[in-house]
């Protein structure tokens, strides 16, 4: 993980926090009902989340109250348009980026001397079953101050209000009051303080609730997609929901996918991108075990990449090769079959998103191919980085150096 933490590609683009903002993070946790960290220094991305207080406490997900109830802090207006590192769904960043358009205004007054807790709340005290998910229609975001400023701030207004009639001035507990409550909140009675929620609609999205769901509305068919395969047993129990259900690994899913103008394929543009040569030598780095070169070197040479493929067996050059042969043998003979020549890692991995889907499905939908077949570290990175870094800690130390490589040259086409 160093190489990653020193390439900028494990919790980048984080904001710093110390000294009265560690105090206030902490007084936030406990307003959530969690432990207050120890660290004196630690850093937190868009939603406040942080991961040196994850590993600190053992627990990614220590800001939620549970799989149905998320929460964000917000301590500074530099978190602004920063990354979320850990969301809970895929819908999460967009929740922030609507919250800082809505109130950045009033972000930037609260957060001199308060922070705010950012509730995502469907209405939902607890999930019972995976159907729940297709109760996510709209989503409404509600705020809660620091230290209860808002009703500190109408507490002063109050007490000005009495101030102010008749002989009330003269009044020395109202001067009191109104002092100490000066001295302690600062002058509140101007200053933007209340947010009222708001509320946002929610089409297709990915939660990590029941072990991890696809939830796809937006197309011809209701589809829910299980990466949990006990989960998904459950649910295939139920008569009562129109829907169609599929596990992560299921052939049927991207038939199905296909046919509904989720994804789209085209083997012939495939190889031609640089996707494929990632995902073909990604693939061939699964299957070299013996070598007197880097995989840098290896990878990033034509000449010592083909010599190393031909000294394996067979059988493994087919597959490393079976989308080039199919493609040769195609031009001579048309009624070949691909899936008879192409390996399945290829058939699943070179699909891509429908043409035709908005950016938001578009993104959803990388994500979703990205589980279904992580064979390209690149996108891996980019749509499910809690898998790369598990997967990235099984990777040979020069392929890993590789992999940085390529995730660096390709980040200046991609959004954090």
């Amino acid at each position: 993980m160093e190489k990653l933490q020193k390439a900028g590609l494990i919790g980048g683009a984080l904001v710093s926090l110390s000294g009265s903002l560690v105090k206030r993070y902490n007084e936030c946790l406990a307003l959530l009902g969690v432990k207050a960290t120890q660290l004196k220094q630690f850093s937190i991305d868009g939603m406040g989340w942080s991961p040196e207080v994850a590993q600190e406490k053992n627990n990614n997900w220590y800001l939620n109250t549970g799989e149905a109830n998320v929460n964000a802090l917000i301590l500074t207006p530099l978190q602004k348009d920063k990354p979320v590192h850990m969301p809970s769904h895929s819908f999460d960043r967009d929740v922030m980026v609507s919250v800082f358009a809505a109130y950045n205004r009033e972000i930037k007054d609260i957060t001199k001397d308060s922070a705010l807790i950012v509730h995502l709340d469907q209405n939902i005290d607890t999930f019972f079953e995976p159907f729940d998910m297709l109760r996510y229609n709209t989503i409404k975001v509600r705020f809660t101050l620091l230290n209860k400023l808002l009703e500190k701030q109408q507490e002063q207004r109050a007490l000005i209000q009495w101030f102010n009639r008749k002989n009330n001035f003269i009044d020395k507990d109202v001067h009191q009051k109104l002092l100490e409550s000066a001295k302690k909140y600062g002058d509140l009675r101007h200053r933007k303080l209340e947010l009222q929620p708001i509320t946002l609609k929610v089409n297709s999205f990915y939660t990590r609730a029941f072990g991890g769901m696809f939830v796809l509305k937006d197309f011809i068919e209701t589809i829910l997609v299980f990466e949990d395969e006990q989960w998904f047993k459950k649910a295939i129990n139920d008569t009562t929901h129109n829907v169609l259900l599929f596990h992560l690994k299921h052939d049927e899913l991207v038939d199905t996918m296909q046919r509904h103008l989720i994804i789209e394929g085209n083997l012939k543009d495939a190889v031609r991108t640089s996707r494929y040569k990632r995902i073909k030598k990604h693939i061939f780095s699964e299957h070299l075990k013996e070598k007197e070169h880097s995989f840098q070197e290896i990878l990033g040479n034509e000449m010592l990449f083909k010599r190393y493929l031909d000294r394996l067996p067979m059988e493994t050059k087919k597959k490393v090769a079976s989308a080039e042969i199919y493609l040769q043998r195609l031009v001579v003979d048309n009624t070949i079959k691909l899936e008879e020549f192409v390996d399945v890692q290829y058939r699943k991995s070179l699909f891509a998103p429908h043409s035709s889907l908005q950016e938001e499905q578009t993104a959803l939908i990388w994500r979703l191919l990205a589980k279904i077949m992580p064979k390209d570290p690149v996108h891996l990175y980019w749509y499910d980085k809690e898998a790369f870094y598990k997967a990235y800690e099984t990777w040979e130390p020069t392929y890993q150096e590789w992999v940085i490589e390529n995730i660096l040259r390709n980040n200046n086409n991609h959004p954090l």
